[in-house]
């Protein structure tokens, strides 16, 4: 889990977006057009930024950049990593099987060793990173029957408790044992083939678990942005005369 933030540097308003004025209506199925991508060896890229607010104050909380790597029936694998406010980096990479954290994701490590081996994993990696993954299509279905369409924009909201039934990236998280009326507001933007390009979501953390109380009242904004769908890629695991594992 990533650390809390205490420090707050007011970056401006919510990073909400707009559509092009003369954007087109999305013509294909969004959810049969993931589906031609998944892909063994093929995926998609993204970066985004993550905001956090007090709700008087907003400030960056991270800068990250990602592949997410398809198996027949949606994620298979990821390579994550993160920049925070006050510069400080981790990476999280997940390889089907295990999840390995370096950087300030993995704590306290013994000489020599750079890298964190936890089995099992998958879900995201921390309540900074986006909430919603609309390479898994069970979630890009829910979000589509949740939201209105406008031109080439779906907007809407989804419960946590929602989102443990279609989601595995959101289930296998820390995020599962928050209160199941947690609602998250999203704006997805597609492009003319029927990919999404953006996702822009916002959740408020209320009534969360005692191990979580830093975080109560607080607000996570993500802005992210998805290039190559589809396009080969490749998540490799570290060394492992680096790993150790817990």
């Amino acid at each position: 889990m990533r650390k809390t933030i205490s420090v707050l540097v007011v970056c401006g308003a919510f990073l909400v977006g707009t559509a092009p004025a003369q954007a087109q209506a999305v013509s294909k199925d969004p959810v049969r057009v993931l589906k031609s991508k998944l892909i063994p060896g093929h995926g998609v890229r993204y970066t985004e930024i993550a905001n956090w607010s007090d709700g008087t104050e907003t400030s960056q909380a991270y800068e990250t950049k990602g592949v997410l790597q398809f198996g027949r029936k949606g994620l298979a694998s990821y390579d994550i990593a993160g920049t925070a406010y006050d510069d400080e980096k981790d990476r999280v990479i997940y390889n089907g099987k295990a999840t390995y954290y370096s950087g300030a994701l993995a704590g306290d490590l013994p000489k020599g060793k750079t890298w964190l081996k936890v089995s099992g994993g998958g879900g995201m990696p921390s309540e900074y990173d986006q909430i919603l993954n609309p390479a898994e299509p069970t979630t890009l279905s829910a979000l589509l029957n949740k939201g209105k369409r406008s031109g080439n924009t779906v907007t809407g909201t989804i419960t946590f408790k929602d989102l443990r039934k279609v989601s595995a990236w959101f289930s296998r998280s820390d995020l599962r044992s928050w209160p199941s009326d947690t609602e998250v507001s999203y704006k997805l933007t597609f492009t003319s083939a029927g990919l999404v390009s953006k996702l822009w979501s916002s959740y408020t953390a209320k009534g969360v678990p005692l191990d979580y109380e830093d975080f109560e009242g607080s607000t996570f904004i993500v802005d992210t942005r998805y290039t190559g769908w589809g396009a080969k890629v490749s998540v490799k695991t570290p060394d492992p005369k680096t790993v150790v594992t817990e």
